[in-house]
């Protein structure tokens, strides 16, 4: 898919409207006012005394009261039939195994039995216990038609009723074009399906000798999902590996070497002689969060509760207010000398929640044809579980719902350059903003791409337009350096008067904008697709050809090779470098360990450097 970037440059004169907005005498005291709130908001939101807002956590439900009392204070109303603003729903907060093992059938009706170490549950398995017969097949990846590759693990091999033996990631001398399409299918959970959908009772992964982390069982992840894969799942480490295909007179390294090239042919193969009672407990914790959701009524129609005709959808302002707790779940970035410190979240999103607060104070009070709601969402940095619980649940109707604007990390404005993103999933969009930018006088970057890792991607899902604002990414993303002294408090302030100014406009429209399906050219996978771990922090918001890097992980491969913030990255491993999604597929395609050259360019000058990708841990 294609990128779309515009950039809107207001004319100066255009500029000297902002001025004519308020009388001169009343224009700093209104935008101390609103720096002040804002402040306040972020401050209190980002404080060590929040721990960092773990959904779940007592830091949450902190923050959560203090929302809810900013919510009644701009006058917002609880929506109908809900007692209050709180909206719960339950989540998977923690995933533990409770003693998986595998037990090789042997002579005489013995069994040789493997544990602790050397079995390790794989997150999204189902507890259970299975005895059956193991059979090889191979990667286990199946391409789906029409991706110029066709390739099949379960083509000629016969899982049902067995448990299938897989290998993890994908072959590892295919060509880059190749490895490119199979790291996309190469997630576990796909390959979970796959073998399921074959007839397999169970699967077992194996990292191969050949492969980066070879021999080592998978890490068993914090996994939100509360449901499992349908099957019982497990990896084991090198030696069970080798025992298994020892006992059917194969070694490993050879086989995997026959599947490396990708040839679609070459197909797997009952281990003859080998059966094993895979014995799987998974352990989830399970834990309340809460989304935090009001309303500001349209014009009274006369029955007292204020509020639009049936017939007209709702327009609903969103913002996460969770954030990574002390960063034990996998998502931080934190340094080995600050791992467990309070992640304070301040850009990520307690600039977002405080923008909607004074979106929501901006809007109140005003007449509209629509009702405005205003959420706070909770579980986004989890994986979208409180905006995924809304929709899914019709907490609001998905006919009732007009359009939805997010707003997340929006504290850094630099430069007067905003981000706006999801601008393709209506034609309306783009007018709208363009108008509603002649006071704000913002310099604009839209992206058509609805496909973001923020909570609009839940309503992008059911079919609402979308749009969401976001001033970039920097080096204290997801560490606890995001403090509140980083922000630009004025810019925040205009960006929720921006925002309001479009939301308002939606709200007053005769009709709905009509939603448009962008084109998704990259599926989703999970970390285990992408196996390169290079340190580098892509800025998102940048409009320039190629992947402009707003800082790079110190120690990390980047930091190592000389890469630093600013660099665009232009070519990596021998491919050319247009945007984010070009660099992903570069990243499916390169080797671990082995140093691949990257082109950057730095202050006018193009630069070669030589970067080794590590192993993904």
């Amino acid at each position: 898919m294609t990128h779309a970037r515009t950039r809107f440059r207001p004319a100066l004169t255009l500029l000297a409207t902002v001025a004519l907005v308020l009388p001169a005498a009343a224009q700093p005291a209104a935008a101390a006012a609103a720096d002040n709130g804002i402040r306040a908001d972020v401050e209190y939101l980002a404080s060590g005394d929040l721990e960092g807002r773990l959904t779940g956590s007592p830091g949450e439900k902190k923050a959560a009261e203090y929302i809810e009392r900013r919510l009644a204070e701009i006058g917002a109303r609880p929506l109908p039939g809900h007692g209050g603003f709180r909206v719960p729903f339950e989540f998977t907060a923690g995933v533990e195994d409770a003693g998986s093992y595998l037990a090789l059938a042997a002579a005489e009706g013995r069994e040789v039995r493997f544990d602790g170490d050397a079995v390790q549950a794989l997150s999204f398995s189902d507890s259970g216990e299975v005895s059956a017969p193991v059979v090889f097949a191979g990667y286990g990846l199946v391409v789906p038609e029409g991706q110029g590759v066709a390739y099949d693990s379960y083509v000629g091999v016969d899982v049902d009723g067995k448990i299938a033996l897989v290998l993890r990631y994908f072959p590892e001398d295919a060509d880059q074009d190749t490895r490119a399409v199979l790291a996309r299918y190469a997630g576990l959970r796909y390959k979970a399906l796959h073998a399921r959908q074959n007839g397999a009772v169970g699967m077992i992964v194996v990292t191969g000798p050949r492969s980066p982390n070879a021999g080592e069982t998978v890490a068993m992840s914090f996994d939100t999902a509360i449901a499992g894969s349908g099957l019982v799942a497990a990896s084991v480490d090198g030696e069970v590996a080798a025992k298994l295909f020892a006992t059917a007179g194969k070694q490993i390294e050879a086989v995997q070497k026959s599947f490396d090239d990708a040839n679609p042919h070459v197909t797997g193969f009952a281990l003859e002689g080998v059966e094993v009672k895979l014995h799987v407990d998974v352990v989830r914790e399970r834990r309340e969060g809460a989304n935090l959701v009001g309303y500001l009524p349209a014009n009274d129609n006369g029955d007292g509760n204020g509020g639009a005709a049936a017939d007209e959808p709702w327009i609903v302002l969103g913002a996460h207010y969770d954030h990574l707790g002390r960063g034990n779940h996998g998502n931080s970035l934190a340094g080995k000398e600050t791992s467990g410190d309070v992640h304070h979240g301040a850009d990520d999103n307690a600039s977002g929640t405080a923008a909607l607060l004074a979106a929501g104070a901006s809007l109140a009070g005003k007449p509209h044809r629509r009702n405005v709601v205003l959420a706070f969402w909770s579980g986004e940095e989890l994986g979208l579980l409180g905006s995924s619980d809304f929709v899914d649940d019709g907490v609001l109707p998905t006919d009732a719902v007009a359009a939805y604007l997010n707003f997340d990390m929006v504290g850094r404005l630099r430069d007067n350059a905003l981000t706006l993103q999801a601008v393709g999933s209506s034609p309306a969009w783009r007018p709208l903003i363009e108008r509603a930018n002649v006071p704000a006088g913002f310099d604009l970057t839209l992206q058509d791409d609805p496909y973001l890792p923020t909570d609009s991607a839940s309503f992008n899902r059911i079919e609402v337009p979308t749009l969401a604002f976001f001033t970039g990414s920097h080096e204290d993303y997801h560490r606890p350096s995001d403090t509140a002294d980083k922000l630009d408090y004025e810019g925040i302030e205009r960006i929720a008067h921006f925002a309001a100014s479009i939301a308002g406009r939606l709200a007053d429209a005769d009709a709905p904008p009509e939603f448009v399906a962008v084109e998704r050219t990259r599926d989703g996978g999970d970390r285990d697709t992408l196996r390169a771990y290079t340190g580098t922090i892509p800025d998102y918001a940048t409009e320039i050809e190629g992947l402009r890097l707003s800082g790079v992980i110190g120690g990390g491969p980047a930091d190592e090779a000389g890469l630093r913030e600013g660099d665009v990255i232009v070519e990596f491993g021998g491919q050319t470098i247009a945007n984010i999604y070009d660099y992903t597929y570069a990243l499916d395609a390169v080797k671990i360990d082995q140093p691949v050259k990257v082109v950057v360019q730095r202050e006018g000058e193009r630069i070669e450097l030589e970067l080794t990708p590590r192993a993904r841990e």
